[in-house]
């Protein structure tokens, strides 16, 4: 039996080093302030005034995590990243309905974790806010280390945002024929790693400092790519009348995700020849022997966003969207019936 006197540091939690690293947060977290923050770093709840330049406002929040990701960033080393992705997906998750994100709160359990990589993480977690405008408002950060193995940790995020009720993006204007406009994706985004990593570290007995078969950068960087954002993309068209729905292309693949917004009796047809599938997706299928179908049920296939569009008006989008530097191109469309088909 275990004898002698006992402390919170001698069960595994360290309250002095989680009070250095709120205090290496702090400068990170006021570099995201703007005019509408109205609370600092270390209230029970972060304020935040709603803008009043939007006509009839409406709040539109979400939830996510970075899933199996974060074991790669657990082999790497590399562990800013992560806090990108996550802030991204949940920008894109919003940025879908119409709505601009306003702030984000951080939500990172550790086990016993080295110093600096709470900081590292959250570090990421603020240049995404910087680059989106928008205020990392606060969060929590836990340890609990019998329940997470050492230099493990989890992270996940919530975000509010803000569009004109007249301005909602809820598919109810999407009709048969509008048609499909694709953005790329930056990689795997942060879907499909449990089988990504069941193929390349099980199956292919690859090392996180491997060269990734047919590309010029290691496996650690493929996988750690950083899910973009598509708001710096999109926002400018956001109250354009000839959008009339987005779809972000996550779990589920095009399959999954594009008849979320679709209304009930249509679906759409996606031309497969449309776009060249990037190597790192054909890698995967090559060393893992996954079928066509099942690729695109898991992994995004490059296609990261996809909009429905007037076909009147498709030519200009995909215009203006290279005009400004952006890769785009018409996938497809809309069609009575249910489901997608890739053709």
């Amino acid at each position: 039996m275990m004898k002698g006197r006992m402390d919170y540091a001698s069960a595994g939690v360290d309250l002095e080093k989680a009070e250095r690293a709120k205090e290496g947060l702090r400068e990170l977290l006021e570099s995201t302030r703007d005019e509408n923050t109205l609370s600092e770093l270390g209230l029970f709840g972060g304020l935040y005034r709603v803008p009043g330049e939007v006509g009839e406002p409406v709040l539109v929040s979400s939830a996510d995590g970075v899933g199996t990701k974060l074991k790669v960033a657990f082999l790497t080393g590399v562990h800013d990243t992560v806090g990108q992705d996550l802030v991204n997906h949940c920008v894109n998750d919003i940025l879908v309905q119409g709505a601009r994100p306003l702030f984000f709160l951080d939500y990172l359990a550790t086990g016993e974790v080295a110093e600096g990589v709470v900081e590292e993480v959250v570090r990421g977690v603020a240049l995404a806010c910087r680059e989106n405008r928008c205020a990392l408002l606060g969060g929590e950060t836990a340890q609990m280390p019998d329940f997470y193995g050492p230099g493990e940790y989890d992270l996940a995020g919530f975000i509010v945002g803000i569009v004109a009720r007249a301005q909602i993006l809820d598919g109810s204007r999407i009709q048969a024929g509008d048609a499909l406009v694709a953005l790329p994706s930056s990689g795997l985004h942060t879907n499909g790693y449990t089988l990504a990593r069941k193929i390349v570290f099980d199956r292919a007995g690859l090392g996180v400092g491997d060269p990734f078969p047919g590309l010029d950068e290691s496996v650690g960087a493929a996988l750690l790519r950083i899910h973009r954002s598509y708001l710096p993309a999109l926002q400018e068209e956001l109250t354009w009348s000839g959008l009339t729905g987005l779809a972000h292309i996550t779990g589920g693949g095009i399959p999954g995700n594009l008849p979320r917004v679709l209304p009930d009796g249509l679906g759409a047809v996606v031309r497969r020849g449309s776009w060249d599938v990037p190597p790192l997706f054909e890698t995967l299928a090559e060393l893992g022997e996954v079928e066509e179908g099942e690729m695109f049920r898991v992994f995004n296939m490059g296609v990261g966003m996809l909009a429905t569009v007037r076909p009147d008006e498709a030519d200009a989008l995909v215009g203006r969207l290279r005009e400004r530097g952006e890769s785009a191109w018409i996938a497809g469309e809309v069609v009575e019936g249910a489901g997608v088909r890739l053709d």
